[in-house]
């Protein structure tokens, strides 16, 4: 077989399934003691307006959907971008580096980000990651899956990474 076969030599983690994120919504963290690298795809399908921002914290420890990871530290990282409304789906801007303060998004339909982060990147003792969505009282649509790559110890089937 040709090609990356995602089931086989990554690891997926469904951390925010598709939800209204009207007054912010923090996803499930996951960890990456045992892979080099995270790539988190958030989709944004219908949004009323502009909401606010885009964060990622890492942490010592999991948390349950809603909760802060714990030990949160909102970190840097790079970002690809999708924001044209009505433009071809599959065409990302260039790699943008993106405070610890977060990212803004656009207030456009149907689009979505390619996060990029390196465990080289998270502060020591700190392997867990979140996906922060900070949004007021406008309603938005978006989930985020996150693909771990790079596992230190591979095989067919791939241990838990959000416990």
């Amino acid at each position: 077989m040709k090609g990356l076969v995602i089931a086989e030599q990554a690891h997926v983690v469904n951390i925010l399934p598709p939800v209204d994120i009207t007054g912010g919504k923090k996803s499930q963290a996951f960890s990456m003691a045992k892979h080099g690298h995270a790539t988190i795809l958030l989709q944004v399908g219908v949004s009323a307006a502009a909401w606010t921002s885009i964060v990622v914290q890492a942490g010592t420890a999991t948390a349950a959907i809603g909760s802060d990871v714990a030990g949160n530290t909102a970190i840097p990282f790079s970002i690809y971008k999708q924001e044209t409304a009505g433009a071809d789906k599959d065409v990302l801007g260039a790699r943008t580096a993106v405070l610890a303060a977060g990212y803004t998004p656009s207030a456009n339909d149907g689009i979505f980000y390619a996060i990029e982060i390196d465990a080289s990147e998270l502060p020591d003792g700190s392997p867990y990651v979140q996906l922060v969505l900070a949004n007021g009282s406008n309603s938005v649509i978006a989930s985020a899956v996150a693909v771990l790559t790079g596992e230190r110890y591979a095989g067919v089937s791939s241990a838990t990474a959000t416990a």
